[in-house]
This record gives structure tokens, sequence and C-alpha cells, in this order.
């Protein structure tokens, strides 16, 4: 079982794990930490370490996501990271559809790598822009049957 932590900017978290919740129903070893506009860095730092810790003696590894690359959340994690848990993985740029592929495999990866592997290959391959078809085009005609 490969940990979670869910970290960003105010209710990031806490609304990204509402949404999971919602879609793919409750999780194990799957915890939010906010950074609140009140926190210092150090405070950010204990919070996220806290539950690290608690994930880490529980789970085979952990993988934290973050919201924003190079912001605070993420920036503490990459230190905490580098300094006690080198075998844990970081990810930035969290949305919806990459927690749901992680909470859908952490429970049978085997390392955080690989669960962090494949949670951000697959937001790859689902990622995308829509372009709508040039009027007259013969793809935006409805099939009526």
């Amino acid at each position: 079982m490969i940990g979670m932590i869910v970290t960003g900017h105010g209710k990031f978290a806490p609304g990204a794990l509402d949404a999971l919740k919602l879609l793919v129903g409750e999780q194990e070893y799957c915890e939010a930490v906010e950074f609140e506009p009140s926190d210092s860095v150090e405070q950010l730092t204990e919070k996220i370490d806290a539950v690290w810790q608690r994930l880490a003696k529980e789970c085979d590894g952990v993988v934290v996501f973050t919201d924003i690359p190079g912001g605070t959340p993420f920036n503490v994690s990459i230190r905490l990271k580098m300094e006690r848990y080198p075998d844990s993985e970081v990810i930035s740029g969290t949305n919806v559809p990459i927690l749901m592929t992680a909470a859908l495999s952490h429970t049978d990866a085997d390392t955080a790598k690989d669960l962090a592997n494949e949670a951000v290959e697959f937001i790859r391959e689902q990622s995308f822009l829509f372009v709508p078809p040039e009027p007259g085009d013969d793809d935006d005609e409805v099939d009526e049957d």
C-alpha cells in the first residue's frame, strides 16, 4: 500500500479529497494537508511531516500531490523528500483525474515511484485541448437515429 498526501494552498487539498471521495469513495491512507494563510513555512513543514511520518509507518511508500510547481507546499514537500523520505515521490500540478488514477492503484502499487509514474503518465495521455469543428465540417453533424 502506498500512502497519499494531498497538499496545496488554502482549501485545495480537502476540496480535492472531497471530489475524490464523491467519485471513487473513501480512501485509506490518503490525507489532506492545508496551507492556510496564517501558516508559516515551518508550520506547514511540521504538518506535512507529521502526516508523512504516520503514513510511512503503515505504508510501503508515500506520494505527495501538490497544487502549484514552485509553490510553498511543493517546496516544503521536495525538501522533506530530499532530507527525510528519499523513497517517496512528489507530484506537482495535481488535479482530480490524477488523484483518481492514484487512488484506484495505490493499494496495489509496489513502490511510490511506480504509483507516481503511472499517475503522471495517465494524466499526460488524458490532457487535451478541445477544438470545436469548423462550421460545415462533416464531423459536426449529429446523427439523429
